[in-house]
């Protein structure tokens, strides 16, 4: 499992993650879409702090610049 998050991408994953987590959880998972917005904040917090993302794996993408192929 090779990084392939930057540094920006993976403090954006964080913060975007808390807001989510925090805002699922504030309603007091009532409803399902507390569950899905909870759960994917959970996702971007933990794929920035392991600074993988399965997702880049299947779309190419690296935002990872000494991570790059060829490099």
């Amino acid at each position: 499992m090779k990084a392939n998050l930057g540094g920006l991408d993976q403090g954006i994953r964080i913060i975007v993650g808390i807001v989510l987590l925090a805002l699922g959880l504030m309603a007091g998972l009532e409803t399902p879409w507390n569950y899905i917005v909870g759960g994917v904040g959970l996702i971007l917090i933990l794929t920035a702090g392991i600074k993988f993302c399965p997702l880049y794996v299947v779309i190419d993408v690296s935002t990872c610049n000494a991570c790059r192929k060829g490099d």
